[in-house]
């Protein structure tokens, strides 16, 4: 279906690509039927409802999302931070998909974490670096519903012997597109070990960032479930999506919660015609993940609900489509102490073929 908005499913929203305590990303799953808009000279085709969906073929996208920790919480309150510890982590999915036909696709998420970190060890400052692959996910897409009103046909006499109706786009579309999968544990979860010698000094300043918030994997098979909705009238349009992981055990006795990821918020489109697409977006998105337990004991410092807001800007022109945004957090409630997110931003770009 073409006219939808180009967008993240931010989403990374959940973890197909490393879903830990502190830093939840999810798959990024590019509406492909946003990169291009309907032709108003071409011929009307009573087959164009089924064709407006995914064009069959090839796509690929490259996602981004950076955030910043820098903000200690205790139990959702924020408190000093002496040591200026801090996590800068770098989530960067590769995205090759394929349109089997206008209603099915499948897809392949492969993130790459690079993540940079300061934090007090007893009365020392341990500083460091972590990169590599995260746990790579496989998905499904399925369009289980789209329609298309309003917009007008009349006949085109360019050619006087072969005249033929050409049709307008719709004033109207709405669509929706449900997404499952399964993440498979390839990232490196070392770090997880940390777990099982973290002490606290008596007099020393503690530490918000954990051996679960480092690490690049979960170690678990996890299965993901999720949708999108977009609706567009004219040059208004809403988008909306959802992704949930239901985790499996994962390694070295860590077992990761179930978590929530969800976007979505009002935009209008400033530029819209039949050789590019630019939007703005003001999206509210958000998050929520109950305690993990380690050794089989619940790891007080890893539950958290936060809401963020911020813009996007969207952009498409052809076959290629893409978006950057900043997301502000407005709540962050957190479990024990954790070093929370002071912003986050994300950006992605999807070519098809």
């Amino acid at each position: 279906m073409k006219h939808l908005i180009a967008t993240l499913a931010f989403a990374c929203l959940l973890p197909p690509v490393a879903m830990l305590g502190c830093d939840l990303c999810g798959c990024y799953t590019p509406q492909l039927m946003a990169t291009s808009v309907v032709d108003p000279n071409a011929a009307l085709d009573p087959q164009a409802d089924a064709k407006r969906s995914w064009p069959d073929g090839f796509y690929v996208a490259v996602a981004e999302q950076f955030t910043h920790f820098g903000t200690v919480q205790l139990d959702g309150r924020e408190v000093a931070n002496p040591t200026g510890q801090y996590l800068d982590s770098s989530i960067t999915q590769i995205v090759a998909g394929y349109s089997i036909n206008s209603r099915f696709a499948i897809q392949l998420n492969a993130p790459f974490i690079y993540r940079a970190f300061e934090r007090p060890e007893g009365f020392a400052i341990d500083r460091g670096t972590e990169s590599g692959l995260g746990d790579v996910s496989v998905l499904a897409k399925f369009v289980p519903f789209q329609i298309e009103r309003g917009g007008t046909a009349h006949p085109d006499f360019t050619d006087a012997k072969s005249p033929r109706m050409v049709t307008t786009e719709p004033d109207f579309i709405a669509s929706v597109v449900l997404i499952s999968g399964v993440k498979f544990p390839t990232g490196d979860t070392d770090r997880l070990k940390e777990e099982f010698n973290e002490t606290i000094i008596p007099g020393a300043p503690e530490s918000g960032i954990h051996g679960h918030d480092l690490s690049l994997g979960t170690g678990s098979y996890d299965g993901i479930f999720g949708g999108q909705t977009s609706l567009r009238y004219r040059e208004f349009f809403f988008q909306a999506d959802a992704q949930f992981a239901l985790r499996g055990e994962g390694a070295h006795t860590f077992e990761p919660a179930n978590d929530i990821s969800w976007s979505g918020g009002p935009g209008y489109y400033i530029v819209r015609n039949k050789r590019a697409i630019v939007g703005v977006q003001f999206v509210v998105s958000g998050e929520h993940k109950e305690l993990d337990r380690f050794g089989g004991e619940p790891m007080e410092d890893s539950g958290i609900t936060s809401v963020f807001v911020g813009p996007r800007l969207i952009a498409s022109i052809g076959r290629a489509s893409g978006e950057v945004g900043v997301d502000i957090p407005v709540m962050i409630d957190n479990t024990a102490l954790q070093t929370v997110p002071d912003y986050r931003i994300r950006a992605g770009f999807a070519l098809r073929f």
